[in-house]
């Protein structure tokens, strides 16, 4: 019988799950992969082989309201029809934050479930809707080793000064301070960068992580050292519904001025900003480009969203003192050629040039001549999930044996 893990990537009405074979200590092997959607309403499943095929999929009405509980207990039932092949040992959880205390993968217990439901506050919008799923396998599926992987660990490598808010002491004391998103991500490219191209992985890096959430990475020698979220998941890029960067005053403006509540000011910045917001049409930039050419919005959306990317490349090239190669990643960076042509298009300043057929057809390598590198290097998160859970387990046998 194989050992499998269950990596879990839970949302406020979404539950994305694979599930990795471990065998011998060898890179854990995907088997399935498959998702829960519209959770709380008219949930939808689908489970798909390693190769895309789809297995299986199934609906529920509306009316039976199936949560994250009765998905989980549905994912369970649906792998026990391979019990006498597969035994499913342990359960990853991405997390999105793990604050200053957790710097790395950590098996949850009572205690560490308690010292990450205290980090929600500054995570309201993820933080509750991770942690779900990690109490309701407590409660269903007791003596199932969980493992909370953090988005917020890869960062704890940046120094004391690219953390600092120019905030009072105390607020920087009571937890104030950069974290950075993406980990995960991040941690998946560096250890994979070596493969493509061996001397730019011990180099000057910056890594665009560009999706529905957006970010950048600068990485030297495959450590993180700068990075464009802070705080919390709004900082840095505009993404497709959340603002990125913006003064602290248009806070204040919409609380005294427009009267919204700290409730309604947050659903502003974090769900009808962004893409969204600018266009007035979607957060999809697939939507936007189709309609860039006759829609004056769209087109300023998608105009925006470049332009804050190279600028804040700028700022990360400074902060790497010069730039060796940028790599593209996630659903926009991987997918949209017009995107990278235009980032790329505006970093002319930094020695890039474009290979538009290599480009076109998705790289690896999109760069001519003999100036910093570019490439698309598809992330994989829910693998360094499994890669740390499997790490953790390792460790703590090891404990336990002696």
């Amino acid at each position: 019988m194989i050992p499998v893990l269950i990596v879990l990537n839970a949302g406020s009405s979404s539950l994305k799950f694979q599930v990795y074979d471990m065998v011998d200590g060898a890179e854990p092997r995907l088997v399935w992969k498959g998702l829960y959607e519209g959770l709380g309403g008219a949930a939808r499943f689908a489970v798909k082989d390693k190769g895309g095929a789809i297995l299986e999929e199934k609906t529920w009405d509306a009316g039976d309201e199936t949560g994250h509980e009765a998905a989980l207990m549905h994912l369970v039932a649906w792998l026990s029809q391979f019990r006498e092949e597969r035994k499913p040992v342990a359960i990853g959880h991405r997390v999105v934050h793990g604050g200053e205390a957790f710097s790395v993968p950590v098996l949850v217990d009572e205690s560490v479930l308690q010292r990450l439901e205290a980090l929600v506050p500054l995570a309201p919008l993820h933080q509750p809707h991770n942690l779900e799923p990690i109490r309701i396998v407590r409660r269903r599926l007791p003596g199932m080793p969980q493992v909370a992987c953090f988005d917020t660990a890869f960062h704890q490598t940046q120094s004391d000064i690219a953390t600092l808010f120019a905030l009072p002491r105390e607020m920087r004391e009571r937890g104030v301070r950069r974290y950075g998103f993406h980990g995960l991500s991040y941690d998946y490219v560096a250890s994979v960068l070596k493969d493509y191209d061996p001397q730019l992985a011990k180099g000057r890096v910056i890594v665009a992580h560009l999706g529905n959430g957006a970010s950048l990475c600068a990485l030297k020698d495959g450590v993180s050292t700068a990075t464009t979220m802070g705080f919390s998941a709004l900082d840095g890029l505009p993404m497709g519904t959340r603002c990125g960067a913006v003064d602290a005053g248009v806070i204040f403006f919409m609380l005294r001025e427009m009267r919204l509540s700290p409730e309604e000011a947050e659903s502003v910045l974090y769900k009808k900003s962004g893409l969204l917001g600018v266009s007035g049409i979607s957060n999809d930039m697939r939507v936007l480009r189709s309609k860039a050419a006759g829609d004056p919005n769209a087109r300023r959306a998608i105009d925006l969203f470049v332009y804050r990317i190279t600028r804040e490349i700028g700022s990360l090239v400074a902060a790497l003192g010069g730039l060796d190669g940028l790599v593209f990643t996630a659903g926009i960076g991987e997918n949209d050629v017009a995107t990278r042509a235009e980032v790329i298009g505006g970093l002319a300043w930094a020695g890039l040039t474009l290979d538009e057929a290599a480009n076109r057809s998705g790289g690896p390598r999109i760069s001519a001549g003999s100036g910093p590198t570019a490439w698309v290097v598809p992330t994989n998160e829910e693998l360094v999930i499994a890669r740390q859970t499997r790490s953790v387990l390792g460790a703590t046998q090891t404990k336990l044996a002696s």
